[in-house]
């Protein structure tokens, strides 16, 4: 596993762990990088293929040449704005750790909220549900809500190609592929408008209005893919497209979640055709911040 570690190497141009990740950090913080001292440890992990007790316990343990010069190309990226997640192609969300690629939306912890939601209908209601999850990115929610509840069984959809790839390898790398399927689509376009057949429907969907993304984080603006990120002119097109469509898609008495933007809670309450849903609220993220919108399918 630590095969780039060298602890016996008599090379004077080796450095130590401990003097890799201060030379990590010193180039991270002078290129204004948050956290610079935790992100150049997470990025010798990453190439060293170890975990943080390892660096730890094994700080004065010298470094291969070769990992020198990748922790350096990767601590290069990082300076330059990728995100840490992009460069290990890793990310921890609700438990799990989920490949990345830059064709999919990074996990966030808010988005735990959604799952959460979730998990608590799931368990109130049909013994089977059926669950689809639209625009699905890497897969993270649907695969932990399969994970989580072994009953469920899920269709997962986006638009890009690229993306359910991701999604594909992450339900293989969290042995749930055999109960959920996926579905290249924009929005619901591909379900048609027959017989209602889910449960529970969730998204997190592109959410941020166009006029708002120079605003963004450099790591988020220039590197997480647009069309998971913004969605028309005030960022509620996709959103609009949901609360229209999934009604014939959703059974009676089945629910509807949607992770939203922090100021879009008043705009979004305007948008629901109450002669088709219910609003049961909107569940705020740790932060406080309106996060979650809450539907349930009426029964008329």
């Amino acid at each position: 596993m630590f095969s780039m570690v060298n602890q016996v190497s008599l090379n004077m141009m080796s450095v130590s762990i401990a003097e890799a990740i201060r030379e990590a950090a010193r180039t991270l913080r002078q290129a204004g990088v948050p956290d610079a001292r935790r992100e150049a440890g997470s990025l010798l992990q990453h190439v060293i293929d170890c975990d943080r007790t390892f660096v730890i316990t094994h700080a004065e343990d010298l470094i291969t040449l070769e990992a020198q010069q990748s922790l350096r190309d990767c601590v290069a990226r990082r300076a330059e704005g990728e995100p840490l997640q992009y460069i290990t192609g890793r990310q921890a969300f609700f438990g799990l750790d989920f490949e990345v690629t830059k064709s999919v939306l990074i996990p966030r912890p808010e988005s735990e909220l959604l799952v959460e939601t979730a998990l608590h209908l799931v368990d109130k209601g049909r013994a089977a549900p059926s669950i689809c999850d639209v625009g699905t990115g890497s897969g993270c929610i649907a695969v932990a809500l399969l994970h989580e509840n072994q009953r469920v069984s899920a269709v997962g959809i986006d638009l890009s190609i690229e993306a359910i790839q991701v999604a594909r390898r992450n339900a293989l790398r969290h042995c749930v592929s055999a109960r959920i399927s996926f579905v290249v689509a924009d929005c619901l376009s591909a379900l048609g408008a027959g017989k209602p057949v889910f449960d529970l429907m969730v998204s997190n969907p592109p959410y941020v209005a166009v006029s708002a993304l120079n605003g963004l984080q450099r790591e988020v603006r220039d590197h997480e893919p647009r069309l998971a990120l913004s969605a028309g002119i005030d960022g509620l097109t996709i959103i609009r497209r949901l609360l229209l469509d999934s009604g014939v898609l959703v059974k009676a008495g089945g629910h509807l979640l949607i992770e939203i933007g922090f100021d879009q809670r008043a705009a979004v309450e305007r948008l629901i055709d109450r002669t088709t849903w219910k609003f049961l609220g909107i569940h705020k993220d740790l932060q406080g911040i309106p996060r979650v919108v809450a539907l349930q399918k009426t029964c008329s």
